[in-house]
């Protein structure tokens, strides 16, 4: 992702960039020859984890220099305490030392060099890195000191039974397809594409077809266009609406309120762009080299969106605080699900968001973006729970709810994520001031006055209805048995 976090690098440091970008190309064209010439069905597993490593530390030695030692150090330091501390608490300590190692490198970039500058952004690689440890300790801990049966089905999946040896722990790490933009993927699904054998430990039987398949045809996705695309829509548009103007005092003084608000959509969407093309140009570098299947749809056409980190209609589109935020670097929020919300006894949604600040990075503006979310989420799933089935006893009802969803939905965003862009407390204290904090009171009435279940009692009510849904079709299916037992007869 260059992330979420270091993708402004953009306009504040040309070198950078074209650094970026050119490391990116080569990438590509290094997944077609790694794709084409390093096939699992001709190549080891062993050369091919050597040259999508050393691949990898040579792009981000070219992009970074010597920084780029921090992402051998970082692992090097993880695992070590993978193999000292054992399986029991290991992803605790993993989580610990690799979110404080990030966050020193952070903070020594924001404070110390500059903080302004985005020159040398090591860290944006970084983020990605940790999330891949982290997530590499959990599912090591889910598959060997957890009980089978206290895993999720998507733990399940994704836990691993035996420890990685160092080159593929640096493989995952540090492969040319990621290191420079993500995303994050599992590590078993990493491992299955370097061995040949995508899907095997998420197929059943039915879908081995599919995997069949993949092998004679290999079909290769196409979203290199898009990811140029929204680089020429991001550089025409971004300094046409800049967002620096949304705090200026001439502008707030003699703009009516609703042209401000008009205004501030437009600013935050032409922001966009820029993650689109950073974040659907690593989905071709990662396809190309054959990493991505997902099956086929019921229709035949083949999914290249097992790490795919965005889908732009949906976020375009989103109807919901929710629908946005699962839409919009789904990587990301894969790892906060499995790390911190699905395993937090106590409020889950407050310590996600807070994780995911600690993880962006040290500017102010992050925080004041995810304190934000927090309120905002709380609400929107208020009015959902409360609101919606009331719209949804007619068709046309349910048009109207949709639109006035969409325009709060995208409106909630873009006054959400202003202090992200804006990176400093005293601009954004100051734009929130020009809306009287507004939504931040409002969001937090909605929260307190309507009613919501809490976590674990909705999770208890959707697997008391699942048990009586498929005891119903159980039910069915003896009736419809016997009656044609009975015709037999």
């Amino acid at each position: 992702q260059r992330l979420s976090e270091s993708t402004e690098f953009s306009l504040k440091q040309p070198r950078n960039a074209v650094n970026f970008v050119v490391c990116q190309l080569c990438a590509l064209i290094s997944a077609f020859w790694f794709r084409l010439f390093l096939h699992p069905s001709k190549t080891s597993p062993f050369i091919r984890h050597v040259v999508a490593t050393l691949l990898g530390l040579y792009f981000a030695l070219f992009c970074f220099g010597w920084y780029a030692l921090h992402f051998l150090v970082q692992s090097g330091l993880t695992y070590g305490i993978m193999i000292l501390t054992g399986v029991e608490h290991m992803h605790k300590y993993c989580l610990l030392v690799a979110l404080t190692y990030l966050s020193l490198c952070q903070i020594t970039r924001v404070y110390v060099f500059d903080y302004a500058m985005y020159s040398a952004d090591f860290t944006g690689p970084m983020m990605v890195i940790t999330q891949k440890i982290t997530s590499l300790a959990f599912e090591i801990h889910d598959g060997m000191a957890r009980k089978e049966e206290h895993l999720t089905a998507g733990q399940k999946i994704l836990a691993i039974r035996r420890m990685p040896s160092l080159l593929e722990y640096f493989s995952y790490n540090c492969n040319f397809m990621g290191i420079l933009a993500g995303p994050t993927c599992s590590y078993n699904d990493y491992i299955a594409f370097i061995e040949g054998d995508p899907r095997r430990h998420r197929d059943q039987e039915a879908d081995r077809k599919s995997t069949c398949k993949l092998r004679q045809s290999e079909p290769s996705p196409n979203v290199v266009a898009t990811s140029f695309f929204c680089l020429l829509v991001f550089l025409s548009v971004c300094k046409v609406f800049p967002v620096e103007r949304n705090i200026d005092d001439n502008f707030i003084a003699n703009t009516p309120f609703y042209a401000q608000v008009v205004y501030l959509y437009l600013s935050m969407v032409t922001t966009r762009p820029k993650y689109y093309f950073v974040w659907t140009l690593a989905d071709a570098i990662n396809n190309a080299a054959g990493f991505g299947f997902n099956g086929y749809d019921s229709d035949g056409s083949p999914r290249w969106d097992l790490i795919s980190n965005l889908r732009i209609l949906n976020i375009e589109f989103a109807t919901s605080f929710k629908v946005f935020l699962d839409n919009w670097n789904i990587q990301t929020a894969h790892w906060l699900k499995r790390v911190c919300y699905e395993r937090c006894p106590y409020h889950p949604t407050a310590a996600t968001f807070i994780l995911s600040a600690m993880w962006h990075g040290a500017y102010p503006g992050y925080y004041l973006t995810f304190l934000t979310g927090i309120v905002i989420t709380l609400a929107a799933r208020a009015v959902r729970h409360n609101v919606r089935p009331y719209f949804l006893q007619s068709p046309t009802h349910k048009v109207v709810y949709d639109v006035i969803t969409w325009a709060a939905t995208q409106i909630a965003i873009c006054y959400t994520v202003v202090p992200f862009v804006l990176l400093s407390v005293g601009p954004s204290l100051k734009f929130y001031r020009s809306w009287y904090f507004s939504l931040h009171i409002g969001c937090v009435l909605l929260a307190v006055a309507l009613p919501v279940k809490p976590r674990h009692l909705r999770l208890k009510e959707q697997q008391k209805s699942s048990l009586q849904e498929s005891s119903q079709h159980h039910l069915e299916g003896t009736v419809s048995n016997c009656s044609q037992k009975e015709k037999t007869t």
